[in-house]
């Protein structure tokens, strides 16, 4: 049994509707989203390449584990979720800040769905103009 308490990193990332609390230890890189694997949970390959590019830039891919518990929105959201939660703890496990901010990681994109106005069809799309 170990004797010495492993560390535990926190941190939350949001994009869109989706939240991403994420928790990462030293381990051997293995990532779990809401109790599945992390391949078995996303269908697209593009989409865990574009969650692990933060431990890709530091080069630590296979020195944290990540345990991820994402709710809301869809696939695209909760992966950009994803992505700032692992770089935010990855600044508390003492990481090089540096080359994350270059790369973009650290900033959370403000993008959310744009809110429907009353007399329109949705945000923006008026209902058909008709002359007569």
């Amino acid at each position: 049994m170990a004797s010495k308490k492993e560390k535990i990193y926190y941190a939350t990332g949001r994009r869109k509707s989706s939240i991403a609390r994420v928790y990462i230890k030293p381990g051997k890189g293995n990532i779990t989203v809401n109790g599945k694997d992390v391949n078995e949970y996303f269908p697209h390959a593009t989409l865990v390449l574009d969650l692990k590019q933060p431990l890709t830039i530091l080069g630590v891919e296979g020195k944290y584990d990540v345990t991820a518990h994402c709710l809301g929105g869809g696939y695209t959201g909760q992966t950009g979720a994803l992505r700032l939660g692992i770089a935010r703890a990855l600044l508390l496990a003492g990481e090089d800040r540096g080359a994350l901010k270059v790369n973009g990681m650290l900033t959370r994109n403000p993008r959310a769905k744009e809110r429907k106005k009353y007399g329109l069809k949705k945000a923006r799309r008026a209902p058909q103009f008709s002359k007569r």
